[in-house]
């Protein structure tokens, strides 16, 4: 039933945990930054941002429906990871482009162009923020991501929620090409990060024609129904609740069949 979840606006554990779990369930939902103003931050809007790729002018519309396909990646505002692409031989998809479709194992080259700023030396403030803790404002953060005293930060290649390959870039705010390669044996979801950064919205690889079903995600996202049913169940009408009951017990059905084919 959801069609994106908000994210750079609360920690990155919490919120990239569900969204993963998702995905290796096989749903695409998207990615999207948010600001809970004034709720979590009261300062300002923009603390959590979505760039999407339009192919013609801006508009409030066509934002939305680059939102919708996943064209689109978020960020703090500091990070960005733009123009992502991914390619086997002749074939190629990018962002909101069709699934990936391979017969069986295959190289595939992950491209991207980068770009990232931190201040060019630490600082007493720059310390500050590194050192936060995980449950610490601002909860994203791109001096969070500095690699010790240098101007570096790390982008991962994230497959399937695990990541597979890293790269320091030079965080100087110039744009820069970067290149992964990497060959699944199943099908997976593909997808770039710079932790505290920014984050894209996946690619999908299908190989033999397999659907994505991560065992482990599908039973995560199971037993988070029964958490949610016990929790919200206290709190509906008499009238309702066996109208909420068949809900959820469809959301259980519909893991329980995921989780098969996953076992298959």
């Amino acid at each position: 039933l959801i069609d994106f979840i908000s994210s750079v606006n609360t920690t990155p554990a919490a919120e990239l945990n569900i969204w993963y779990h998702a995905l290796g369930a096989g749903y695409r939902a998207r990615i999207s930054g948010e600001t809970d103003w004034p709720c979590f931050y009261d300062e300002s809007m923009g603390m959590g941002r979505t760039y999407v790729k339009l192919d013609g002018p801006l508009s409030y519309e066509s934002w939305c429906s680059g939102l919708k396909a996943g064209r689109n990646y978020v960020s703090e505002g500091r990070a960005h990871l733009m123009n992502m692409r991914v390619s086997a031989g002749r074939q190629r998809t990018e962002l909101g482009g069709a699934d990936l479709e391979l017969a069986g194992p295959t190289p595939i080259r992950i491209e991207a162009l980068v770009a990232a700023r931190v201040e060019p030396e630490p600082t007493p403030l720059t310390e500050k923020l590194r050192n936060l803790g995980p449950l610490d404002k601002p909860y994203w953060h791109l001096e969070r991501a500095r690699l010790g005293n240098t101007r570096q930060v790390m982008v991962e290649l994230i497959v399937n929620g695990l990541p597979v390959e890293t790269r320091p870039i030079l965080a100087d705010g110039e744009q820069r090409e970067i290149v992964f390669e990497h060959t699944p044996n199943k099908s997976c979801w593909i997808a770039l990060r710079i932790m505290h950064g920014a984050h894209t919205n996946p690619v999908w690889v299908t190989i033999a024609d397999k659907p994505v079903r991560v065992a482990r995600s599908i039973e995560w996202c199971r037993k988070a129904v029964d958490q949610c049913w016990n929790q919200k169940k206290l709190r509906i009408r008499p009238a309702e609740l066996a109208g909420a009951a068949a809900h959820y017990d469809e959301a259980r059905a519909a893991y329980d069949a995921r989780a098969k084919e996953a076992m298959a």
